[in-house]
């Protein structure tokens, strides 16, 4: 087990390079377009994934680290560290980020720095209704896919991968409609150098993507074999639900089962 210094650690080095990597390559790549960028970032979570994954499991997202504790996958007296790591390495990303862009005389210092947003800070103009959804679904798919990846059943190696190309395919979705988020330590360290508006926006990319990692928990325990026993979120009512649910289901198929021994 690592101790809780080292996962500060980690996650800070993490973020940092998510924040270099992602945002980075908005504000700096010129003409890369959002294929370049989707893939910046992707390519970012691949690397740090594979660099620090073995010491904090490279979370760099606070949304992941929810799901991992309601999952009871991290303890959740560690939570702190993770949280406090990924807002220090999303400042500090951004600190160098901003260092380095400072060197253009025509840069917008409090007005381009990849921040999220809707309406007018929406790159497609769209409202905050299509925030909402993009960070809640995105969100989930993102928490889904690292969850299976964790899975005893995983092929090991391979996680790291999936992950990435999992954030690159968001971002080729979503930047369009608020610059992606799905992270809060993300969208809080693109808010440090951003104009204010992006800090009276940025509620909605802490609220909602954590809203996310919760429905991604739960679409998990759909078609996963572990057991909502298992996490955090366990009560009878929903254990009743998820049973009769599952019999309704069963009825169906063996109905089914019926029908086509029949024609047979």
């Amino acid at each position: 087990m690592q101790s809780n210094s080292r996962i500060l650690a980690a996650e800070a080095v993490g973020t940092a390079g998510l924040m270099i990597g992602g945002p980075g390559s908005a504000i700096l790549g010129g003409g890369i377009g959002t294929l370049g960028i989707s893939l910046a970032f992707g390519l970012s979570l691949l690397v740090m994934a594979y660099t620090i994954g073995h010491i904090s499991g490279c979370h760099i997202n606070p949304a992941v680290t929810l799901a991992m504790v309601i999952t009871r996958k991290v303890q959740p007296a560690t939570v702190p560290f993770y949280i406090a790591g990924q807002l220090i390495g999303a400042a500090i990303g951004a600190t160098i980020v901003f260092g380095i862009a400072r060197g253009l005389d025509d840069f917008d210092t409090f007005g381009n720095f990849a921040q999220n947003g809707w309406d007018e800070w929406s790159p497609g103009g769209y409202g905050l209704g299509s925030t909402i959804i993009v960070e809640v679904i995105f969100t989930a798919l993102l928490v889904l896919v690292v969850l299976a990846t964790t899975h005893r059943s995983f092929t090991p190696g391979f996680n790291a991968i999936a992950a990435g190309f999992t954030l690159a395919l968001i971002h080729m979705v979503t930047i369009p409609i608020d610059n992606t988020s799905v992270n809060p330590a993300r969208s809080f360290g693109a808010a440090i150098f951003s104009d204010s508006d992006a800090w009276v926006q940025l509620w909605a990319f802490i609220v909602f993507p954590l809203i996310g990692a919760v429905l991604g928990v739960f679409v998990w325990l759909m078609i996963d074999d572990s057991r909502l026993e298992d996490t955090m979120v366990y009560n009878p009512a929903l254990a009743q639900a998820r049973d009769m649910a599952t019999n309704a289901i069963d009825e169906v198929v063996e109905k089914v089962d019926d029908v086509t021994d029949g024609k047979d």
